[in-house]
């Protein structure tokens, strides 16, 4: 029983056992800094470090008063000019029906002219009546084209300021966390101005850095290894996946370097590696275990 007992400690301790690394680097993620888009002072900012934000979740509110004033303007704006619109359209039928009437009268004269029935002075009265009417028509045809140019022109401009409305309101483009938030309600701010920077950190990035003799070891989509340190000097091991490999070379990082290193030349490698637990921080270092080679 006793030498059961010492083989069992002696296979729990090569359990335990800490992997050789093959590469080290610090974790990495896409930062995003959203800035305003439109100038003025902030009304209120929901976003604190630390918290966790959904996509499209609204981080930032500028005060839009004075768009408001511009849009209430120019929709009475609008209003008026529909309003000519429908005066024009209701003049252009009055004009249409009278030329109609004329254009009858100008066709019933020309035949009793034809048939010595009616007089020259009947003839010209009937042309001149039909051509006025006509000229009045192309008039206020001509008038309806300039009233609907006007009415574009007043909704493209409507269609600006609500997007600049919508600028106001600073939206997170996708799920993350708030990493720093620049700016205070009350604030004034211009396009450009940075308010807050965030990431999205259920995963994380390993960039390390491999020898020339180790890129056959490394292959995109491969599962990899990586150690990051548990406390009490444990290390804590995690399956990560390789989705990027440097095609040039490069002096080791001042970061992770040793003397010895200086003048070794490496490959920059990404390996993603989940981070439910939220445990894995941007800049915590790491070590990359690659799979053996095979012999």
């Amino acid at each position: 029983m006793r030498q059961y007992s010492i083989l069992l400690l002696v296979f729990a301790a090569a359990g335990c056992a800490k992997a050789k690394p093959d590469a080290y680097g610090t974790f990495e993620a896409t930062e995003i800094t959203l800035s305003a888009e439109s100038s003025g002072r902030l009304l209120a900012v929901h976003a604190d470090e630390g918290v966790k934000v959904a996509a499209n979740a609204l981080l930032a509110v500028i005060d839009t008063s004075a768009l408001m004033l511009q849009r209430d303007e120019l929709r009475a704006r609008r209003a008026a000019v529909q309003g000519k619109g429908a005066e024009v359209d209701a003049q252009l039928a009055v004009v249409e029906a009278q030329r109609a009437v004329a254009q009858r009268t100008y066709d019933r004269t020309a035949r009793l002219l034809a048939a010595s029935a009616a007089t020259a002075q009947q003839s010209d009265a009937a042309t001149r009546d039909l051509r006025t009417l006509e000229a009045q028509a192309g008039a206020v045809r001509a008038t309806r084209v300039t009233v609907g140019r006007d009415l574009a022109g007043v909704g493209a401009q409507l269609a600006t300021l609500d997007d600049r409305v919508r600028r106001s309101r600073v939206l997170a483009p996708s799920a993350g966390t708030i990493l720093a938030r620049y700016v205070e309600p009350g604030e004034l701010v211009q396009p450009g101005s940075p308010i807050v920077k965030m990431a999205a950190l259920d995963s994380l990035v390993l960039r390390a850095y491999v020898a020339e003799a180790q890129l056959s070891r490394v292959k995109l989509g491969a599962a990899v290894q990586v150690q990051v340190d548990a406390g009490n000097g444990a290390m804590r091991t995690l399956p990560g996946r390789v989705t990027w490999v440097s095609s040039n070379a490069e002096f080791t990082p001042t970061p992770i370097q040793t003397r010895e290193e200086r003048v070794t030349q490496v490959y920059a490698v990404k390996v993603q590696v989940a981070n439910a637990d939220g445990a894995l921080k941007i800049g915590m270092p790491g070590e990359l275990v690659l799979a053996a080679k095979a012999k």
